[in-house]
């Protein structure tokens, strides 16, 4: 598993933070226990209130013939004062001497608790309410579990309501032990628990004679001791790209800066490809002047153009070329899941992290608990494959896509993830690993032999059925993620049709080597706009792509088999790797007439090494038919398809066929055409 730590970063001064800094304070407990009660009392023994803004909430208390309350400063919301609870967070800003502050405040209703997620993972510190009357309730240790979850470590515990206890300090000790001794269960301790009555004042800002036994901090000299969170601008660069834009003659492209920032003539890598370039210049929005600025740093939304062409997408996260964002196929996380339905092994699920978002299939839960009973009772019930809602677990992923993200504790900004199901927000949590992948794992017998049973059930079922209908049930058929290669040939193109015609959920990955012809850049422009989705690249890896470059020079592969074997095995077996990783099916556009090799291809394979099944739904079809229908529905062709290519790849190795010969002829075109297989579609030590 990758491993980031975020080393110390040289700011630029004009981005540096303020002398007074800034700390975010989420205000949690259960519901009624006075969190905006609290927070408007801090609001006016700060002087933090507009004027005259108290005396308008309390004539207007009195014109609905209800005493004054300290919450209605939050309640912003009519349905909140006529329902009595608070449904959404709420942000304020106030300010001590010593600090600025951002208050979030978040709901205690077990049905908003998704709210409360959403304000938590925005906080440096917590305050956490208990009523000294109701004591320590579920919702309580709930939510004091997920300020851990969140990496919340800084909390002070306030004990409120103390004027319905009568004030007495034995209650309030009982209650400080219990709430301590579960916030050591989550792996916490509070930096200080404090009695206070939020309606009447004790303990907010001043010492009263009620809690004269009391000898702690009171609330505001508790949040004057909360450390700052380490500013955005002194971490990494992540800048999270949103969209690519052409002007003029410019490519620019567009995001927001999450963390760190960027520079005129910063070298950068964009993850998960590892190409890199050169920021030639910084466009923001609105432009001031005609130079445009030279950097820009941490919640900045900006432009940028580089010195080189690349193939940069929605998703894309640009950091400094010496301190890249880790990217992989694997995630594990510790998730907290919302949704009715219980998240269980094998599920499908969709992963985002910023502007990135890519399908998942989830591969093992563990660690899981219900933050609200932490009994030993409980934990036996509550099992380790599956998660309930409103419970916590450690998650392991396999994406479909590589997405790029950091560890949380590196930093939290593009550290954390959300979960969707169906359209719907239903879990988040904390990045705690990430890798590529790309390594093997050997397939047990009964499990290989499971896979060559099911490859021969399947290869009869959709012997009779038509192209479409192979499409649809392979996809029913299949509850993890399917990728389809395609190399935007004849064949890929109309298995390219018929999927998003149907609009069936199939990952759509090609394998840019760096070598393709620009015809086939043209029509991959050209098939992503016919069809309006993004056509996912993987690319060799660079360390690779160089330390190959160096062994055998840029066109090493000319004069020797091996080379040419080293060549592919960098540029697409390996990248293969990762495309298929934590697939269930790979869709290939493999016909029969191609080759000799391929005469004796099935319709299905099991394929035992990537232990996945292998679809070839077009192996019984003719290349008339296939011109045929792609003249009949206007499908994107390459157009060096016209002028005799036709299995086309990278352009050094790859001519025009000349009559008479196989169709793949044209591939490493010098040697026997029995011999061409370059690693894909056989197995590693087969002949080649």
């Amino acid at each position: 598993m990758n491993a980031h730590v975020a080393a110390e970063v040289v700011i630029p001064p004009k981005l540096q933070v303020p002398s007074r800094p800034l700390v975010r304070i989420v205000i949690v407990g259960h519901v009624d226990h006075g969190k905006s009660t609290l927070i408007g009392r801090l609001l006016s023994e700060t002087g933090s209130l507009p004027d005259g803004k108290l005396d308008e909430l309390k004539a207007v208390s009195a014109r609905r013939g209800m005493p004054f309350e300290w919450s209605f400063l939050l309640d912003s919301l009519q349905t909140e004062r006529d329902q009595g609870i608070t449904i959404d967070t709420s942000q304020i800003r106030f300010r001590t001497p010593a600090r600025e502050f951002v208050l979030i405040d978040a709901p205690g209703h077990a049905e908003f608790l998704r709210n409360m997620v959403t304000g938590a993972s925005q906080a440096d510190a917590a305050l956490l309410l208990v009523d000294a009357a109701e004591g320590v309730r579920e919702q309580t240790l709930r939510h004091a579990y997920l300020l851990h979850l969140l990496g919340v470590r800084q909390v002070v515990v306030v004990i409120n309501k103390m004027d319905r206890v009568g004030y007495g300090d034995g209650r309030f000790r009982e209650i400080e032990a219990e709430i301590t001794a579960h916030l050591a269960d989550s792996g916490l301790k509070p930096a200080a628990v404090i009695p206070i009555s939020a309606r009447h004042g004790d303990g907010v800002v001043e010492r009263t004679a009620a809690i004269g036994w009391y000898r702690g901090p009171t609330v505001i000299e508790a949040l004057d001791r909360f450390a700052p969170g380490r500013p955005a601008t002194a971490l990494p660069l992540r800048l999270s790209v949103q969209a690519v834009y052409r002007f003029d003659d410019r490519r620019i492209v567009a995001g927001r800066i999450q963390s760190g920032f960027i520079a005129v003539g910063d070298e950068i890598a964009v993850a998960p490809s590892g190409r890199r370039a050169v920021v030639r210049s910084i466009e923001a929005w609105p432009g001031n002047d005609d130079t445009g600025p030279r950097h820009a740093g941490a919640g900045q939304s900006v432009g940028i153009t580089l010195d080189r062409e690349l193939f940069i997408a929605r998703g894309d996260m640009i950091a400094h070329a010496q301190r890249q964002a880790p990217s992989g196929l694997r995630l594990k996380a510790r998730v907290f899941w919302l949704h009715d339905t219980p998240l269980a092994v094998g599920a499908s699920v969709s992963v985002r992290m910023g502007s990135a978002e890519t399908r998942g299939a989830i591969t093992k839960i563990g660690n899981v608990l219900d933050p609200g009973d932490q009994s030993a009772a409980n934990r036996d019930t509550v099992g380790q494959n599956h998660l309930r809602p409103n419970h916590i677990g450690d998650v392991e992923i396999a994406l479909a896509n590589p997405i790029a993200a950091d560890q949380y504790e590196a930093n939290p900004r593009t550290g954390r993830i959300v979960l969707d199901v169906g359209g719907y927000i239903a879990g988040g949590g904390l990045v705690l690993a990430l890798d590529d992948g790309s390594q093997t794992f050997p397939v047990a017998a009964e499990k290989s032999q499971a896979l060559a049973a099911r490859a021969a059930a399947l290869d009869r079922a959709l012997a009779g059925l038509s192209l479409a209908g192979r499409l649809a049930a392979i996809r029913a058929g299949l509850d993890g993620a399917i990728v389809f290669t395609t190399s935007f040939g004849l064949e890929d193109q109309v298995i390219l049709h018929h999927s998003c015609d149907a609009g069936l959920d199939i990952d759509v990955v090609t394998l840019d080597t760096g070598r393709l012809f620009p015809e086939t850049y043209a029509v991959w422009e050209e098939t992503e706009r016919r069809y309006g989705r993004r056509i996912r690249a993987i690319y060799p890896h660079q360390a690779a792509l160089q330390d190959l470059i160096a062994a055998q020079g840029i066109n090493g592969f000319y004069y020797a088999k091996q080379a040419r074997i080293a060549c592919c095995d960098v540029r697409k077996v390996e990248p293969l790797k990762r495309a298929l990783a934590g697939a269930q099916g790979w869709i290939t556009g493999l016909r029969a007439e191609q080759s000799a090799d391929r005469v004796k291809v099935g319709l299905v394979i099991a394929d035992r090494e990537r232990n996945l099944l292998k679809f070839n739904p077009l192996i019984d079809w003719s290349r008339q038919a296939l011109e045929e229908f792609a003249s009949a529905h206007e499908v994107p062709i390459n157009a060096l398809h016209q002028r005799g290519f036709l299995s086309i790849g990278c352009a050094p190795c790859t001519r025009a066929v000349r009559p008479g010969e196989p169709e793949r002829a044209g591939r490493w075109w010098w040697e026997d055409g029995s011999k061409k297989e370059c690693g894909l579609h056989v197995a590693a030590d087969a002949a080649r």
